[in-house]
């Protein structure tokens, strides 16, 4: 049986504030008992062309859900809607087994949106559900959980913009404001990498994966081919003369010698698109939200790859060589996703202050980026960024880890990068971050995290 009770109340209607809450977003709850034919849900679906899930019930009682996405990604698979069309749509439950996420219904949304965002990619575009306290299911769309968080970071922007013209508001009230702005353009770089790698791990790892598969069968078949075709010249070495012309027009012999190198090359290529795919998930690590430990030079190279299209210098033609000095490190327990964001922004401001010097100082024909790393004697963890630009004012650097700061032109920075790392070094993992700068000589900064 199906037992339907939704809401269709466009998401920017709502009147939202800074602590709206899930329970104030509209919701599915269309019930659908275990036992049901898995045809019903195609019907289902097709006459809803907005439900992101149901929820599934045994006897009216909570046992899952399953989305939209999930279900026809499955049942357009050959052999899957013969299998599961007319079975029970706990069958294809089972064999499914979908991670299901659960939210309170007074949980904040801009809190939902971040925790939502941490999943892993093959999730992070599910919808999820949220459970009032009278126990009741409610099915929440990811893109309006998005659209609801965006609304909040407007709302936020707004208020304040005002509070910043206001020169007797209290310091305190203040401070909260900045917080949630910058929480929730956190969330928003979360969203934008979620996206990146969810749609980098579906679009692309997929059909890499089929065209590896198959080029392992393609090159076996080949050399058969091949040795096929040597017997024949073998025991058949005159063959008659419409054959010797269509063995001169092919080129056989350079066919015989060139296949298994091309099959070989494409075969290196796939292998190259397989490890940018590993890198943007071993960068985003939007699936480990918790301390644990982790290889620090595995984030810092992930972070590079990611980079290496700015290390080609497009404004001066001069490419920005990075020399690494990678100590002996052990792995360290800390935030791995965090402390990637905090090697991104270092690394994108070097990159940023070698371009600026290269354009305005030809002399800089050799811009490089120094990263070092070691441990010290106190148990501590240093890793060092250093460029050779242009170098920090004095007046700058006793203000680069404020938020709201930047000397960027206005479109090109938020101000919140260098106040996000100070951050996450120093209140999530004890640690500090200093920066070391003479002008004409370049910049460093060493990040210190203790063991």
């Amino acid at each position: 049986m199906i037992f339907c009770s939704h809401s269709l109340e466009d998401t920017r209607d709502l009147s939202l504030q800074l602590d709206s809450k899930l329970e104030e977003l509209p919701g599915w709850d269309v019930e659908v008992e275990i036992d049901v034919p898995g045809n019903k849900l195609i019907s289902l679906f097709e006459s809803e062309p907005l439900l992101p899930g149901i929820i599934l019930t045994d006897k009216r009682q909570f046992v899952g859900m399953i989305s939209r996405q999930k279900f026809f990604e499955f049942m357009s698979r050959p052999y899957s809607f013969g299998l599961f069309s007319m079975r029970p749509i706990q069958s294809l439950y089972s064999f499914l087994q979908p991670e299901v996420f659960i939210y309170a219904a007074n949980m904040l949304i801009t809190e939902a949106t971040q925790a939502a965002l941490q999943r892993s990619p093959q999730y992070v575009y599910e919808p999820i559900l949220f459970k009032s306290a009278s126990g009741k299911y409610k099915i929440v769309d990811f893109h309006q959980l998005l659209l609801a968080n965006s609304q909040i970071h407007a709302l936020t922007l707004t208020r304040l913009q005002q509070v910043e013209k206001k020169s007797r508001i209290a310091e305190a009230g203040f401070r909260d404001l900045q917080n949630n702005y910058t929480q929730l353009l956190q969330n928003e770089k979360m969203a934008a990498l979620g996206q990146l790698v969810a749609g980098i791990a579906h679009e692309v790892n997929n059909p890499i994966n089929f065209i590896a598969g198959n080029l392992f069968h393609a090159i076996d078949y080949s050399q058969q081919l091949l040795q096929l075709i040597n017997l024949y010249q073998h025991h058949y070495p005159h063959p008659v003369a419409e054959i010797k012309t269509a063995i001169a027009e092919s080129e056989l012999d350079f066919i015989s010698s060139d296949l298994p190198t091309l099959l070989n090359s494409m075969q290196s290529g796939c292998d190259r698109i397989t490890q940018i795919v590993r890198s943007l998930r071993n960068f985003s690590r939007l699936d480990e939200s918790e301390r644990k430990p982790v290889d620090i030079h595995e984030g810092i190279d992930s972070t590079l790859v990611i980079l290496q299209s700015r290390l080609k210098n497009q404004k001066t033609q001069h490419n920005i060589s990075v020399i690494k000095e990678y100590g002996n490190l052990p792995l360290v327990n800390c935030y791995a996703g965090l402390l990637n964001q905090v090697f991104m922004n270092l690394l994108s401001n070097a990159i940023d202050a070698l371009e600026d010097s290269t354009f305005h100082n030809e002399t800089n024909r050799n811009p490089q980026i120094t990263i070092r790393t070691k441990v010290t004697d106190d148990q501590q963890v240093i890793i060092g960024i250093a460029d050779n630009g242009m170098g920090i004012p004095e007046d700058v650097k006793r203000r680069m880890f404020d938020p709201f700061f930047t000397t960027k032109p206005v479109g090109k920075g938020t101000g919140l990068g260098l106040s996000i790392c100070y951050q996450i070094i120093t209140e999530k993992h004890r640690g500090q971050i200093n920066c070391i700068s003479t002008l004409g000589q370049g910049s460093e900064f060493i990040i210190n995290i203790p063991l």
